[in-house]
């Protein structure tokens, strides 16, 4: 075995792991770099974090493992849960080997371990991993070893957070208004965040965060945990009597859903942590090993105009050429077909699972349309909903088999659906094939792959026995089996809107649908906090109609065009209703968006810590920090007028830079007829610390508006 003690850094963050007494990595610090330190410094820092025997408690402490267990004296929440009818509940692992090995991609530094229960017939090994951006990351097989089988009942790993981490954050949502933020206390006991819907869901938590008091996107140190996994799941803050602050997560099983045969293994979800200054400097550790992976997409993020809230249900292949020419004219680059064009989808409640184009309303299928959009210089995408089956469909009447199902009974029906069990070989093979010919045929560039319902008693045919597990796989395999036949097809992912955005899914997937609620000042929140996982380039940002089609509030064209810009940018409206001084004002828009996306979705996202709740900035600011891009954003009327001076961060602090309102976000509206004196002077230059300390006087904005501004170092 190597050295008891390893010191992983990568971007500003260690990793010191103790292996002392051939236990289960145990975690001596997670956080800001210690800089380099030798053996015998190491060490003493395992030795300065040791804890004293007090009373009540065991007589002997044993420091607590990534992999928690009862054997170590630990009572709080366990880390590996399961039996051999009632026997072998309790583990003790005894590592056999560890592996330090070199990174390779994003990963910097790797360490493989190999541990085994000899009692109890497990083998488990764990792989630790530090990310070129400083995040850690984990996860775990476990093998039964032979006799009877073994119930897998839950496995979770988890990583330690200090003692002045105090405050907790995560989120919540529902349908329309995912990514809503929770703050707290960090109280003893457990905070758990499980999710049981089968899909990572609208109300996840993304995020699990521990910080220190009042912690902001610049200010205070934290700590989040993230679980890359698509189905259910479960994330917890725990805090004990003892001193232990913990965070930790793995994939929620169902009862006797996990059943290991001998020489069976099981593998755990990706268990990702993300330490920071500040909750950007958390989020820019997850962004840089996406954006550090071999298939993150690099091409330019096309101009996407999607038919849905255009056109909903109401195909008619005049009306859709039609609103191909206007969005080649505004400047679209993709042209997407959302719901409607397969037999029988004429409405929400029949034809799912029938993917073929419906004759009626396609006579000549869909190669007049696709013609049209190839012709103006667009890519052609398509929706599916591969997953899902409406019982009114020539599929379900043919295999009532194939729809999850348990106790005899079927499910409560969500938008008159039921779900697919893709762990059934033939329902696998007939989406495949289906998708696979429909993307042969009419040479399609983008798949929305939607995900519209909660799995709800998905039990696998005949016995109803446990599926989500089996389902999430067949998921994955289905979309690498696809991707893998047309190589440079890309894929969204879109669940209800955000109901799936995760790790795991986006191992497979080119960017992701927010949220089904484009109403820009719903979406400036969602995005915001979307934010704490994905890059702008990944997340699906539209303008939508001047009156949002799911809140009923009407918004000015700059102002949902602003909201739009920090994402991949779209368009879901029925241009062929605007104006033309509305189809101008969106090309100028576009053209921006095209101007600007090297720097949006590449440069590191940046949030002001404003104090007055009603005024946000947020911007992006480029690598080399020459050039950065804010947005002012008015969600509500403040308490001030005028509201005073907002800080730009993320700067040079040493470099000069000119500051000036950038178009076409560069026309304040406002209740007053005035301009802050240095709008569009073209004389502000000031240090990129002077900007971030003390900023500059925002203008006065009516609510719900936003103007941009940009930076450029002096010189370039």
């Amino acid at each position: 075995m190597p050295d008891d003690l390893l010191h992983f850094r990568a971007a500003g963050t260690s990793l010191v792991l103790d292996f002392t007494g051939a236990l289960l990595p145990r975690v001596v610090h997670w956080g800001a770099d210690l800089g380099d330190l030798g053996r015998d410094a190491l060490a003493c820092l395992a030795l300065a974090d040791a804890q004293q025997v007090v009373s009540c408690s065991i007589d002997e402490p044993v420091p607590l493992g990534v992999l928690p267990q009862l054997s170590a004296g630990w009572l709080g929440t366990p880390g590996l849960t399961g039996h051999r009818e009632g026997q072998d509940f309790s583990t003790a692992f005894t590592v056999r080997s560890v592996r330090p090995e070199s990174g390779e991609g994003p990963v910097a530094h790797r360490v493989a371990v190999d541990a085994v229960d000899e009692h109890a017939r497990l083998a488990l090994a764990l792989e630790i991993e530090v990310t070129r951006s400083g995040l850690v990351r984990q996860r775990a097989t476990l093998t039964n070893g032979g006799g009877r089988p073994y119930t897998l009942d839950g496995l979770l790993l988890t990583l330690p957070v200090p003692g002045h981490a105090t405050e907790l954050l995560d989120l919540t949502g529902r349908h329309l208004r995912e990514r809503a933020p929770q703050r707290h206390e960090f109280t003893v006991g457990t905070h758990l965040r499980e999710n049981r819907r089968g899909r990572t869901g609208i109300d996840a938590t993304l995020v699990q965060v521990a910080g220190e008091n009042g912690f902001g996107f610049r200010t205070g140190e934290v700590w989040g945990l993230h679980v890359a996994w698509s189905g259910n799941h479960r994330s917890l803050a725990e805090r004990t009597p003892a001193g232990v602050r913990l965070l930790g997560g793995g994939e929620s099983l169902l009862p006797g859903e996990i059943r290991l045969g001998a020489g069976e293994r099981y593998d755990s979800p990706w268990i990702y942590g993300s330490y920071g200054r500040g909750l950007d400097e958390l989020a820019a550790r997850f962004h840089g090993c996406l954006r550090d992976r071999a298939h993150h997409p690099r091409s330019p993020r096309p101009v996407t105009l999607n038919t849905w809230e255009a056109v909903y249900f109401r195909h008619d292949v005049g009306r859709l050429k039609a609103l191909a020419d206007a969005a080649a004219e505004a400047g679209a680059e993709r042209f997407v077909l959302d719901d409607g064009w397969f037999r029988g989808r004429r409405d929400d409640t029949a034809g799912l699972g029938d993917w073929y184009v419906d004759e009626d309303v396609w006579p000549g299928g869909l190669h007049p349309l696709v013609d049209h959009v190839h012709a103006l210089g667009l890519q052609f995408g398509l929706w599916f909903e591969p997953e899902m089956v409406n019982p009114d469909s020539d599929l379900a009447r043919a295999h009532p088999e194939w729809i999850m199902a348990t106790g005899g009974r079927t499910p409560p029906a969500a938008r008159h659906q039921q779900v697919l069990d893709l762990g059934h070989p033939e329902a696998y093979a007939y989406v495949l094939e289906r998708l696979d010919a429909l993307v042969t045929e009419y040479r399609i560039a983008y798949i929305k792959w939607d995900h519209n319902r909660d799995l709800v008693e998905a039990g696998h045919s005949p016995l109803g026995t446990p599926g989500v597990h089996a389902q999430t796989l067949a998921v994955y395999r289905l979309i690498d089996e696809l991707r893998a036949r047309h190589p440079g097809l890309e894929i969204e992912s879109c669940s209800s809107g955000g109901g799936r955005i995760d790790l795991g899914i986006l191992e497979r997937t080119d960017r992701v649908w927010t949220s089904d609620c484009i109403d820009a000042l719903e979406r400036q929140q969602i995005q915001r906090w979307t934010g704490l996982l994905l890059p702008p380039e990944l997340l699906g940002s539209h303008v939508a109609a001047p009156v949002a089609h799911t809140t009923g509030r009407a918004h000015t064209l700059d102002f949902r065009a602003a909201t739009a810009l920090f994402g991949h940018f779209g368009i879901e409206w029925d241009l062929t209703l605007a104006s033309a001084g509305e189809r101008a004002r969106l090309a100028e828009w576009v053209a921006a968006y095209k101007r600007l996306r090297p720097l949006l979705h590449s440069g590191t996202v940046v949030h002001g810590d404003h104090p007055d709740p009603a005024l946000w900035l947020h911007g992006v600011v480029a690598a080399d920090r020459a050039h950065a891009v804010y947005a002012l954003v008015q969600t509500a009327t403040s308490v001030e007028s005028p509201p005073g001076r907002v800080r730009l961060p993320g700067l040079d602090p040493d470099a000069v830079y000119r500051l000036a309102p950038l178009a076409p976000g560069d026309r304040p509206e406002g209740p007053t007829g005035s301009e802050p004196p240095w709008w569009g002077s073209g004389r502000v230059e000031l240090t990129g610390h002077v900007l971030e300390t003390v900023g500059v006087q925002a203008p006065v904005l009516f609510p719900e508006r936003a103007v941009l501004v940009e930076a450029r170092r002096a010189g370039t």
